[in-house]
């Protein structure tokens, strides 16, 4: 008999186990090449083994790992100056992870309109589609029932209206609203991204209601787009957006950022972390900021973006039995598949692909922001390689 695994069973992994990566690759322990359109989730936003990143890790470890958040954390100051001179923001708050960063996000609303003498209000609105993490408060934001099942009554405060439907979100505001909470594209939803109208439209609704919009920026942000965030596209302006994934490149780091207005109301002992932007986090924060916002590197995603958003859309036009719609925005780029989403992701990890499965029956390309327009035109051979042995593959059974 088969010895129990000691991992907790909440994972369909994938059999392979990757041993070292370089740029835009993964090696398997066996030596097999993988080019990984996938990036952690959009986390490997600067390549693995980044040579920058590295040296700031290994720099900041042979001085202090952790200290908490009784001291001042210089690293922190630093960073937060950077991404408050870079956004719409005046505050940040470091969490660990991006569901961190949507419960402080989350809080901040409730506490400002708390503070404002509005107790009552607490809900916010959130779309159906949306995911913003694991967490008993961020299930209830995304209101999946696949991720609310067995966990018990829905935590309160959410109201779900359809994604892009600003009716509906102008009927759902009641007395009891605190705020608007919207990912500028849909990525686990399945790479739907909201119009340039319905961001502008969300601002309006906020402003004439007295109603914060926050913005999760998880996945769609540090350059993942072609800007910085993604809400840069349609000029629009949070007041609160949660940061995670790509601005740690694959080491744990998440923030909360804010108007001095909006986070007036977390005063001393409001909210806290024991591990939230130590100096190690820091260290990384700012060297993946280094790249991401050094010259013409957005430019650089912008243009990548561009060779391979046309080459998936010269193979949808070649493929449409096997692949349907081409979506997204800069390198945050889903293939609705024509089959199922399951088979095309198969045909693609048997090409040495990796990508990421979303809803919609969709799958996510997101490869690290450094990769090249060559790797780019790689991965789209080895899409098509997948799409014509699905093909063949159907010519079989016909035949």
């Amino acid at each position: 008999m088969a010895e129990a695994a000691p991992l907790y069973d909440t994972y369909s992994r994938a059999p392979l186990r990757f041993e070292r990566g370089e740029g835009v690759w993964l090696i398997t322990e066996s030596g097999e090449r993988y080019l990984d359109f996938g990036a952690g989730v959009a986390v490997t936003s600067v390549g693995h083994s980044n040579p920058h990143v590295v040296g700031a890790l290994k720099e900041q470890a042979d001085k202090v790992w952790h200290l908490s958040n009784i001291y001042e954390i210089p690293g922190q100051e630093r960073l937060a100056k950077r991404l408050t001179d870079a956004t719409f923001a005046d505050k940040v708050f470091f969490t660990n992870s991006g569901a961190e960063a949507l419960e402080c996000a989350i809080k901040t609303a409730r506490r400002y309109q708390f503070s404002k003498g509005h107790p009552e209000r607490f809900h916010i609105i959130t779309f159906e589609g949306a995911f913003h993490g694991r967490t008993l408060a961020t299930i209830a934001a995304g209101g999946q029932e696949k991720y609310l099942e067995g966990f018990g009554p829905k935590a309160p405060g959410f109201d779900q209206v359809p994604f892009g439907d600003i009716e509906a979100v102008r009927a759902a505001i009641t007395d009891v609203t605190a705020g608007i909470l919207i990912e500028p594209v849909q990525g686990e939803g399945g790479v739907r991204p909201a119009t340039t109208e319905f961001m502008k439209a969300l601002r309006q609704l906020c402003d004439d209601n007295d109603l914060l919009l926050i913005l999760d920026e998880v996945q769609t942000g540090v350059g993942r787009t072609g800007k910085l965030f993604a809400h840069e596209w349609s000029g629009v302006t949070p007041d609160i957006m949660a940061v995670a994934k790509g601005i740690g490149g694959g080491f744990p780091l998440g923030a909360c950022l804010a108007t001095a207005e909006a986070a007036s109301g977390m005063k001393a002992g409001t909210h806290g972390s024991t591990y939230g932007g130590n100096p190690l986090a820091m260290a990384v924060g700012s060297a993946v900021l280094d790249i991401i916002l050094a010259d013409d590197f957005l430019q650089h995603v912008r243009d990548v973006a561009l060779v391979f958003r046309q080459g998936l859309a010269s193979l949808k036009d070649r493929y449409p039995d096997v692949i349907e719609d081409i979506r997204g925005e800069g390198l945050l780029l889903g293939i609705k598949a024509a089959v199922p989403s399951a088979e095309l992701l198969q045909a693609i990890r048997a090409a040495h692909l990796l990508g990421v499965p979303a809803g919609d029956n969709v799958i996510r390309l997101l490869p690290p922001l450094v990769v090249t327009a060559e790797e780019a035109r790689e991965g789209l051979a080895r899409i098509e390689r997948a799409a014509e042995s699905i093909r063949a593959s159907k010519v079989k059974k016909t035949a």
